[in-house]
């Protein structure tokens, strides 16, 4: 496939049409050397772009790196220093890169919230919390209630750690609220609908006290951990669907 075919595919599940407050630069960030026409094989699939990633992809022999953190956002930036040092590998090897934000936080078929909904076995699973006018996160309940430890090995059955567990809540865990990566300030939105807890990647130290005033039990299972889920998933209907080769490149970060 093409890098333009490529898109075309990406574009027609992920919607991103659909998020335009999204501050992201969704889709193609930077192409290669004849979008219409340069043949890709193998496409790489990592949670961040990064000059690390880029590097890894291109060992590996890949045409393009999807991404759910890109490398722009919205704004102008000079290529100078890091950014450079991030840039150049894609433009050296001629790799492509795709960047999908938002839209792959919400989508219901691959996206991190409804990966990390399944993942769990949650049921009754429905929509849940905003940001910037943007529906991105989901919500359901166990089967039957679970005691805290229980919910943290749902989340990670592979035997990760959560970075952080503020168990201010009930005992035992019924009721969800799941918004991945960098949403601590938004378990206000998990309170005001009466879960009995909160799943996200990582809380701020000022998310502390308001936590525990709202009597809500989150766990904080890393900004990184909770966000492979949705690129691991394209990367899966990719290879169903298109029979292209796929990799994750695994590049954790600890936080």
């Amino acid at each position: 496939m093409t890098l333009n075919e490529l898109s075309n595919y990406f574009d027609s599940f992920l919607h991103l049409a659909d998020f335009k407050n999204d501050v992201s630069l969704n889709g193609v960030q930077i192409q290669n050397s004849a979008p219409d026409s340069k043949q890709i094989t193998k496409v790489a699939f990592a949670t961040d772009a990064c000059e690390a990633t880029a590097e890894k992809a291109a060992e590996l022999g890949a045409g393009l790196l999807f991404v759910h953190h890109g490398l722009f956002w919205g704004q102008c930036e000079r290529i100078t220093d890091s950014m450079y040092k991030r840039v150049s590998p894609f433009i050296k090897n001629d790799i492509a890169l795709y960047a999908a934000h938002i839209p792959l936080d919400a989508n219901h078929e691959v996206g991190n919230n409804f990966g990390i909904a399944r993942r769990m076995g949650l049921k009754n699973v429905q929509p849940f919390g905003f940001w910037r006018g943007m529906q991105l996160g989901v919500k359901g309940e166990f089967e039957n209630p679970l005691p805290v430890h229980e919910v943290c090995l749902k989340l990670f059955p592979e035997g990760e750690l959560p970075c952080h567990v503020l168990p201010f809540g009930r005992d035992q865990i019924r009721t969800v609220g799941i918004i991945s990566g960098g949403a601590g300030d938004d378990a206000d939105q998990a309170a005001e609908e009466g879960l009995d807890a909160y799943i996200t990647g990582e809380i701020g130290h000022q998310d502390y006290h308001k936590i525990k005033e709202l009597g809500l039990t989150v766990i904080a299972g890393g900004h990184y951990q909770t966000e492979t889920v949705g690129v691991r998933l394209v990367a899966e209907k990719l290879a169903k669907e298109k029979g292209l080769e796929t990799v994750f490149i695994d590049f954790p970060t600890g936080l």
